[in-house]
């Protein structure tokens, strides 16, 4: 079950305009599953994305790549799970454009109008026709309240959809920010998630996109890590529709941008952190905030050590404060110059240790007392500087190696 993970409900997910979604069945990978979900965007929208920095990246992601750097404006989405169509070479390649082709055709736009997303089995070949079989109903389904139907559409191994709207005021106009993710595994991004879309129908210059996108997903998904695996898939789309109304968004300085700017954040980092509540076989959600560092990138680095540590994963699964586990990680994170007789290390209010050592009013049950919580808060001040930096992780379970010993099957 996930961590302190309600359900999204269909009436709290707010449509924004200039978008519909539609989602069918096709059998991609098992049948009677929801596995083909479109995105169909009025003209004029603006489209950035983020993805993955796995050298072995997926053919959709390639081609997603290179629709987003041509001149056509992108008018759709499609994603498909149950196949990753990656290490799949130059059919794989092939597959990923034909479906572009196969959604365009339907809508009457340009191939490279159309971007592709599979997530699911790598090295298996994309069943293509089942795929562009089902993408008329697909497009028959789409309605700009379906967001719900395409967070289902869009899960793997995830327990439950990942979704959340939020609105914001600008120039007297609301602005609609809704947004859905999808992974449980395979999750330590290095630039966004397994899948996420977030669309708003604000109006946002254009060529402040990408830069945007980048920045949001630098502040949430990649901050997130379950297993320390990056994805071969990895895609984060933001979407503008310039239809609210508001005067466009042409730099960050004003109240309002900000405003605007911090509410698209709330949305990534509650997708992000959804991913790692309903992370496979987790039963803990876990703050790694790192204080007192020289630079955030030292903090990070610190950061992930610590979330990406079996030892210290299977500690908290186990509610055992075998805390030396969480020193050692700090100690091996590559900061060459650390001062360990300046560290602290506190769960949540339990103060652990002072000066590199045992805080000498820590008790014991103390420890295991917070360990034993399904949120729990570890801080790490390095002593040596102001940057911070928070990453959220999840335990590691016995149902994690059953989830994925028996993924393929």
């Amino acid at each position: 079950m996930p961590v302190n993970l309600p359900l999204p409900q269909a009436a709290d997910l707010l449509p924004v305009a200039g978008v519909r979604l539609g989602v069918t069945e096709a059998g991609i990978r098992k049948a009677n599953r929801k596995d083909v979900t479109v995105l169909l965007l009025d003209e004029g929208a603006s489209v950035a994305g983020v993805f993955t920095q796995n050298r072995y990246c997926a053919a959709p992601v390639q081609v997603c790549r290179e629709h987003l750097a041509g001149e056509q404006p992108i008018r759709a989405l499609v994603v498909n799970t149950g196949n990753a169509n990656a290490g799949t070479g130059e059919l794989g390649l092939a597959n990923a454009r034909a479906t572009c082709a196969a959604l365009a055709a339907q809508i009457g736009l340009q191939a490279q109008q159309v971007l592709p997303f599979s997530t699911g089995v790598i090295m298996e070949q994309l069943p293509l026709e089942r795929l562009t079989d089902a993408l008329p109903a697909a497009v028959a389904n789409a309605q700009a309240n379906n967001w719900l139907s395409a967070g289902e559409g869009i899960m793997t191994t995830d327990t439950q959809p990942k979704a959340y709207s939020r609105q914001v005021v600008l120039d007297g106009k609301t602005v609609t920010i809704t947004g859905i993710s999808k992974g449980a595994g395979m999750i330590r991004p290095n630039m966004a998630t397994m899948l996420g879309f977030v669309a708003t129908d604000a109006a946002i210059e254009p060529a402040l996109m990408q830069a945007l996108v980048t920045e949001l997903a630098e502040g949430s998904f990649n901050r997130i890590s379950i297993d320390g695996d990056t994805s071969t898939n990895d895609s984060f789309v933001l979407i503008a529709t310039h239809q609210a109304g508001n005067a466009p968004v042409t730099d960050w300085s004003s109240p309002a941008a900000q405003a605007l700017k911090a509410a698209l954040l709330e949305v990534c980092r509650l997708l992000a952190q959804a991913i790692v509540r309903d992370g496979e076989g987790a039963t803990k959600f876990i703050s790694v905030q790192v204080d007192g560092g020289h630079t955030e990138a030292e903090c990070r680095a610190v950061a992930y050590a610590v979330a990406h540590s079996p030892l210290v994963k299977t500690a908290f699964f186990a509610s055992d404060p075998n805390l030396g586990r969480i020193l050692a990680a700090v100690g091996y994170a590559g900061i060459t110059d650390l001062d360990q007789n300046q560290i602290a290390l506190y769960l949540d209010d339990v103060h652990v240790v002072t000066q590199g050592g045992r805080n000498p009013s820590y008790r014991e049950e103390d420890g295991q007392r917070v360990m034993q919580q399904s949120e729990i808060t570890v801080r790490i001040d390095l002593g040596r500087g102001s940057a911070s930096q928070t990453v959220w992780t999840c335990d590691l379970s016995h149902d994690y190696v059953t989830i994925n010993a028996d993924y393929r099957s």
